[in-house]
């Protein structure tokens, strides 16, 4: 690579999932009952696998895991993992999108591990709308957000928002606009929390690592 294209590749926009090692106890609690805690693992490290292998195939961008545990045999090649830190996850959404500017100091679009349904495509357009906007944000059906990107790392806006809370997405998006910010809008994409939510998603992504887990495990529908 010369250097005019290092440099280009700096420049280069960057992905970032914030995510939990898929650890029994620790990830989707909320699916026991009645799943198990260790097929609730199992759900989110198939629904973490395909998110990352998503961010991967997204041309032209720079991949980061900012990880709470350890890699595991999930993580695909070609991302740089960072620790979150933090208290609450406001916090930690804020520490991610520092850390990764810190890296490189280029637009980030943040995304979790709940939503394996999502596309490169939908994830090649956030990145997209950054280029004409400070921020671009992705509501969820829940009430919260599976996606938030911004231009330039002002986490002022993301600090003090209250987190899985039916209103969560609303007053993020408002604090945004608050702050000054041109906000450009994603689609509403359903994140797990739920086992509807489960076997809604699940249905939407047939051929994914997540249907096939989902399958495996005898759930009552």
């Amino acid at each position: 690579m010369s250097p005019a294209d290092e440099r280009d590749a700096d420049l280069r926009p960057q992905i970032v999932v914030i995510a939990k090692e898929p650890v029994p106890g620790r990830v989707k609690t909320r699916l026991v009952p009645p799943l198990t805690p260790g097929e609730a693992a199992a759900l989110a490290a198939a629904a973490l696998e395909d998110t990352l292998l998503t961010v991967a195939r997204v041309p032209g961008v720079h991949r980061v895991l900012a990880l709470d545990g350890v890699p595991g045999v999930w993580l695909p090649g070609g991302f740089t993992v960072l620790p979150q830190r933090g208290g609450g996850l406001d916090e930690r959404l804020a520490a991610a999108f520092e850390d990764t500017h810190r890296l490189r100091p280029t637009p980030i679009v943040l995304i979790g591990m709940d939503t394996p349904q999502v596309s490169v495509g939908l994830l090649a357009q956030a990145v997209s709308l950054l280029a004409g906007h400070d921020a671009v944000f992705g509501p969820a059906a829940d009430g919260g957000f599976w996606l938030l990107g911004l231009r330039a790392p002002d986490t002022a806006p993301l600090l003090g928002v209250p987190m899985s809370e039916p209103a969560t997405g609303e007053i993020q998006l408002r604090r945004l606009k608050e702050a000054g910010m041109s906000v450009a809008l994603m689609p509403c994409l359903t994140d797990v929390d739920t086992i509807t939510d489960a076997i809604e998603v699940a249905a939407l992504v047939p051929g994914s690592r997540y249907a096939a887990a989902l399958a495996g495990i005898e759930v009552p529908r």
